[in-house]
């Protein structure tokens, strides 16, 4: 809509810019004007508002943590997609909360006993929990409080915690709907252990690292029935019930069906023939442990081979004999040891490259254990939950990611849902004394006599967090919170955890909501990781606590820079210099709205006419309502970076280096032309603050309002793009761009200090620029051209011819020498990249990428030498 002319914003009175300090102190500013925010009720939604939702659940927080740059970051996005959609006339609702992290808290628990001497067994598991709550209570949820610091715009009169009688409601409804529907039961499987937490976990939250260890060959039998296994560990042998070799295998046919000795027992094993095994993979037999390896069970199954359990709870040998007691460990080299002493240690290799699983929470290696535990049937629910994508009712963003989501549904195992814990969820199972098993609802009483307990085990944490989306809104209820904000909008969260959290939420919500998958978008996001692209932790001097940097440079610096680096998927680099530089662009905006306001920027009453209008007011509200647009297609796509960016460069480059540059003669001059210059700065101003405002709320709120003189930009109408485009305008000002830059090259070229003044004509006839003529000088440091001028350079630029008089504003004889010392190093490299390209030996050994550098290295001198020849010939006469 070329040249529609754009609707002005109605404003009240606004104070006047000696109500802002000179420069802007984050810390005087952001926790009063957020304490302000919440007590408004801004971010409270009504589920009785006929406007439309807009919902996003926060991945709740272990209560054990603090914020750290990864919270920072999804935060940071969370917030500014919830904004936006406020302003936008959404009921925005962006609930909060806590998970209360089993193991985590347990943990920190047990250590504070352990201080007083004292385990959780001594205290009993009443007595334990009700430490865990006070400790909650006393030391829990100091990330809520950092929230606050960051800026979260969430409805905290919603705040929610896994463990509130509500989600613990929700919890036992859908465990017994799950168990009636046969999708919950109980089976002894291998399970991985932490000896350490004493506790099942899942496979996901094991984290395997290469480690060095000890691959022994070891004979069983003698003789004719002699076999040879290789293992990293060798004291699960006093476990092992067979010895497998694949059906194929000609070398052990003789022995399949037979039993050989087991060394160091007085047991016979069988020799199995299962497919499993890899013939060309060491000696083609492998020993079977069934009760302490997850392949070896499913051997053991199909060969319906005994169990025998040879280590406890804390990895101590079981097994009667000479290594009982012993650590997983001691044992091992004694095992090694005895087995060296028999002379059926056939080969070793040290040290030996693996993979070993450690605990994600205490990183202790597990034990693959055979045990009772609680297991989830996935297979239909994860069919579910691949479908809702497939069939496009749930999207995930970007899209080349969803590969990994369906990689996990696609092969899901059933889920181990029990953990030996005193903390969290407690199966809501009974046992009767002649075998009985009763699940029982949120409702139902305990069944009463002699010999019913109920299942000691809690649930893992994460079963409780997958009903999140839903159970924080009032489920089992069918609430008004419910009806109006389920399915959420959009989950914004890290790839890491897809498999943790987002399948799992996907299969509970689709199941317990009739289909209705619990949001329409997942939005994927990369990791945090320093400047150098390496991952943060704690055990490195690389980790940030991003407190650190709100208390240096502002919330808004630290969010700001990490929208600008937040595209989709990819992992996010930072480091404290682009904080910095963040903290600068937030001192720029404050001083350019300082100026303004000095300067009479106002957005009362409408703009003024089209014809009333100079080149560069057009220029500018055309580039604004293209920012818009483009700033609204990148939140759309989630292109958090590329809509921060557009912000910035259009803020900078072209509000502060260019209009507000221009407006300056403008504004000298006075009259007409200067107040429609006022009024379309503030009207420029007054849109860009609202666009800047998702992810920078503080500093854009105070100016805003300042302003304005309306209540707050975080209830302000999110700016429309008003179709006003003028190409023609946009065309006049990059013509003077152009020649101001060209000039400004120039000047710095022939070392010209940028505030010197220096006499020059300017032939502007017949280009657009001739109405720009006193803006170009000023910007230029142009003096008029007087009596005497003699132009010493003349540089045609635009159709326009700028000639200058440097006689006396610079020492031609050191110029010249400079630059002629600067010709000859870029002739020397001309000469040798040259010379290099044209030696046919080099050439033909030289891989490409050498010969590409020296091919760059020679266009840059060529350049350099034009360049510098350039400008020795603009050179006055000495």
């Amino acid at each position: 809509m070329t040249n529609q002319r754009p609707e002005a914003h109605q404003a009240g009175d606004h104070s006047a810019a000696a109500t802002l300090p000179t420069q802007y102190a984050p810390a005087e500013v952001e926790g009063k004007l957020y304490e302000r925010w919440v007590a408004a009720g801004y971010f409270e939604a009504d589920a009785k508002s006929e406007k439309p939702p807009y919902t996003i659940v926060i991945p709740p927080p272990n209560v054990t943590g603090s914020l750290h740059l990864g919270h920072a970051f999804q935060h940071t996005l969370m917030d500014a997609l919830t904004r936006r959609k406020r302003m936008q006339g959404y009921e925005a609702l962006w609930l909060p909360g806590m998970d209360h992290a089993g193991i985590a808290t347990q943990n920190k628990v047990e250590q504070q006993l352990a201080e007083e001497a004292l385990s959780r067994h001594d205290v009993g598991r009443d007595a334990f929990v009700e430490r865990v709550w006070q400790w909650k209570e006393e030391y829990g949820g100091r990330i809520l409080g950092q929230m606050r610091r960051l800026g979260d715009g969430v409805d905290w009169s919603r705040e929610r915690f896994t463990m509130d009688e509500g989600l613990s409601r929700a919890v036992q409804t859908i465990f017994k709907r799950l168990f009636e529907d046969g999708l919950i039961y109980r089976a002894e499987r291998i399970i991985n252990w932490c000896p350490r937490c004493h506790t099942a976990i899942s496979d996901i939250e094991v984290e395997h690292e290469e480690s060095a260890g000890e691959l022994v060959s070891i004979r069983y039998g003698d003789g004719d029935e002699s076999i040879v296994v290789a293992t990293t560990r060798a004291e699960t042998m006093l476990g092992d019930t067979a010895v497998a070799v694949h059906p194929d295998d000609e070398r052990y046919a003789h022995l399949v069906g037979r039993t050989i000795a087991l060394p160091l027992t007085d047991r016979r094993i069988p020799v199995v023939a299962d497919a499993h095994v890899d013939p060309e993979f060491g000696t083609g037999a492998v020993k079977v442990t069934p009760a302490h390896d997850p392949n070896d069970f499913e051997i053991g199954r199909r060969h319906q081979l005994p169990s025998v359990t040879m280590m406890d709870e804390d990895a101590r040998v079981t097994v009667h004999g000479p290594f009982l007691g012993l650590d997983r460990y001691e044992a091992r080299e004694a095992v090694v040891g005895a087995l060296r002493e028999q002379g059926r240690i056939v080969a070793e290799k040290r040290p030996y490259m693996h993979a070993v699983g450690h605990c994600s929470r205490c990183k202790t290696t597990v034990e693959p254990r055979l045990s009772m535990q609680w297991w989830v049937k996935v297979g239909p629910l994860a069919q579910a939950a691949g479908d809702a994508v497939r069939d496009g009712r749930v999207q995930i963003h970007p899209k080349e990611m969803s590969g990994r989501y369906f990689d996990w549904v696609d092969n899901m195992h059933d889920w181990c849902i029990s953990r030996q814990l005193w903390w969290g969820h407690r199966i809501p199972v009974w046992y009767g004394p002649d075998g009985e098993v009763v699940c029982l609802g949120p409702d139902e009483q305990p069944p009463s006599g002699e010999g019913w307990t109920q299942d000691p085990d809690v649930l893992d944490t994460w079963f409780s967090s997958a009903l999140w989306p839903f159970s924080t809104l009032g489920w089992p209820e069918r609430t008004a919170d419910l009806a109006k904000f389920y399915p959420t909008d959009v989950l914004v969260t890290g790839h890491d955890i897809i498999f943790f959290w987002v399948a799992r939420m996907m299969m509970f919500g689709l199941y317990a909501m009739d289909g209705v998958a619990p949001f329409h978008t997942v939005a994927l996001t990369g990791l945090v990781r320093d400047e150098h692209g390496k991952k943060m932790s704690k055990s490195n001097p690389n980790s940030v606590d991003p407190l650190d940097w709100m208390d240096a440079y502002g919330s808004d610096a630290v969010r700001f820079t990490l929208a600008r680096g937040a595209n989709p998927g990819a992992d996010v680099p930072i480091g404290e210099d682009w904080v910095q530089a963040s903290r600068n662009f937030a001192n720029k905006v404050w001083n350019a709205t300082r100026f303004a306001l000095m300067n009479g920027a106002t957005v009362e009453g409408p703009l003024p006419e089209l014809e009333d209008l100079s080149a560069e007011d057009r220029w500018i509200l055309s580039r604004l309502y293209a920012t818009v647009a483009e700033v609204d297609a990148f939140y759309e796509d989630y292109q958090f970076a590329k809509a921060s960016d557009a912000l910035y460069h259009f803020a900078w480059d072209e509000v502060f280096d260019w209009y507000v540059e221009l407006s300056k003669t403008t504004l000298a001059k006075g009259g007409p032309a200067a107040a429609a210059s006022r009024r379309v700065l503030g009207e420029v101003l007054d849109v860009a603050l609202r666009l800047l405002h998702p992810v920078m709320p503080f500093v854009t709120d105070t100016l805003w309002t300042t302003l304005t003189g309306r209540e707050s930009v975080v209830i302000a109408e999110w700016p429309s793009d008003r179709g006003f485009r003028d190409p023609a305008a946009e065309a006049e000002i990059a013509t003077l761009q152009q020649l101001v830059t060209e000039v400004r090259r120039f000047r710095a070229d022939q070392g010209l200090k940028p505030g010197q003044k220096v006499p020059a004509r300017l032939d502007l006839a017949g280009t657009p620029l001739v109405a720009h003529e006193d803006a170009i000088r000023s910007l230029l440091r142009l003096q008029p051209a007087g009596d005497g001028f003699a132009a010493t350079a003349s540089l045609p630029v635009a159709g326009a011819t700028v000639s200058l008089d440097l006689s006396g504003a610079i020492d031609v004889a050191a110029e010249r020498k400079r630059l002629q010392k600067d010709l000859a190093a870029a002739e020397k490299e001309l000469a040798q990249t040259s010379g290099k390209l044209s030696n046919e030996n080099f050439m033909a050994k030289a891989p490409e990428p050498v010969v590409a550098k020296i091919r760059t290295r020679l266009a840059a001198a060529e350049a350099d030498i034009a360049r510098i020849t350039a400008q020795l010939a603009a050179l006055p006469e000495a």
